[in-house]
């Protein structure tokens, strides 16, 4: 009864991409940047092999990162490249899922059109402010106390292809929130077709304080992805944090969302003591959203090291027939000016008790490489892009 579990760490990247300078991103490092924290260790990611990624040993330094030197390690490593021309949550896990994007999603620098708030106003029956780029943080704290005056809702965006919805508690309590959402999912298709929409709940006084209950409303997938062919296949597709989201529900068996990493870790932790055939698929979804984000560095790098202080109970989990996947899904550098996420490679660090290790499998084109590769662990015949790492095999 074979398992794999794919924990995407989320938004950390290990380096550059080449095209990086035309996203903004010239010169981000997202694990390097961690690295450089005082906080920062990771010797059992070290041990299966994560900083003899290329473009990372040598570069990346640290506390605790053990004979960083050795060519020995324990598991199967790479850096995949992103096809898809983006660099946000959603393009970044349908292409790990096997469906890469011919074309970017929508990105609105400017702020949305007036035809879509209008609508958006009229639907809510509230009134809309802010609508520009914005930090998450910084947007309550500038708009929140006329949001409570007025009751209107605090509209946003970034450099990714999202549609933000902030508001108090108090106001708008967190269920109607995500209704409010769910009408701009609905309005937001065609050329406004953002890749999410994100319900941004807050509590308390000025400057206010973001609650854990974010949730996000994501496009379908236009094509089959992973989770679709193996839940067709009868196979399980189990999801842990905000996978369901990204994905729209389709393609996945039972979930559970979390409201931090340490949740994510003790789900799939407790998922691993079950028996089921198939994918284990989580999201740790604090790299990004609480430190890369916020260019907290200090926060990130204790995040890793949390992590990796898990990654033996994670392994231990393993039965002899399963895989563990350790990747992200873009960069959010938290050392650069910007607050946005980065153009990036992402690693892979894989282990299994049958895996011979010590692989390097080199810099690979496109994230798809991962779902390609688990559908034919399952033996699930698929159309899905990118290619079998052959390392990977049992």
């Amino acid at each position: 009864m074979a398992r794999v579990f794919l924990i995407v760490l989320d938004s950390c990247g290990v380096g550059e991409m080449p095209d990086a300078a035309d996203f903004g991103d010239e010169g981000s490092f997202t694990l390097r940047s961690a690295a450089t924290s005082p906080h920062f260790s990771m010797p059992n990611a070290e041990k299966l092999g994560m900083f003899h990624i290329d473009g990372v040993r040598g570069v990346v330094c640290g506390a605790g990162l053990g004979d960083a030197a050795s060519d020995s390690f324990d598991g199967v490593v790479c850096r995949l490249a992103e096809v898809s021309k983006g660099k946000d949550t959603t393009t970044g896990h349908w292409e790990i899922a096997g469906l890469p994007l011919a074309e970017p999603f929508p990105t609105f620098p400017k702020g949305f059109p007036k035809r879509l708030i209008n609508a958006l106003a009229k639907e809510t029956g509230r009134g809309i402010l802010c609508n520009k780029p914005y930090s998450g943080t910084e947007v309550i704290r500038d708009y929140g106390k006329e949001h409570l005056e007025t009751g209107a809702l605090i509209v946003y965006t970034s450099a990714d292809s999202v549609l933000q919805i902030a508001a108090h508690d108090s106001i708008v309590p967190t269920e109607q929130l995500y209704e409010y959402c769910e009408i701009a999912r609905r309005l937001c298709t065609g050329p406004y077709g953002v890749g999410r929409v994100i319900a941004r709940p807050f509590t308390g006084e000025w400057p206010y304080t973001r609650t854990p209950l974010r949730h996000d409303f994501s496009l379908e997938p236009t094509g089959d992805t992973l989770l679709d062919v193996m839940k067709r296949a009868g196979l399980a597709v189990r999801s842990v944090g905000k996978i369901v989201d990204i994905f729209a529900g389709r393609g996945i068996t039972d979930f559970q969302r979390t409201t931090c990493n340490e949740e994510g870790i003790d789900v799939t932790l407790a998922i691993m003591k079950e028996d089921f055939e198939g994918l284990c698929f989580t999201n740790l979804v604090d790299f990004d959203m609480k430190y890369g984000h916020r260019n907290d560095v200090d926060g990130y790098a204790k995040a890793l090291s949390y992590f990796d202080s898990k990654l033996p109970e994670l392994l231990a989990g393993l039965r002899e027939d399963d895989l563990l996947m350790i990747t992200a899904d873009h960069g959010c550098d938290p050392a650069t000016t910007s607050t946005d996420h980065s153009r990036e490679y992402i690693p892979l660090v894989a282990y299994g008790p049958k895996l011979e290790g010590g692989v390097n499998a080199g810099t690979r084109v496109g994230f798809s490489d991962i779902g390609k590769t688990i559908a034919a662990r399952f033996g699930v015949d698929n159309t899905l892009a990118g290619e079998v790492i052959p390392a990977l095999m049992p």
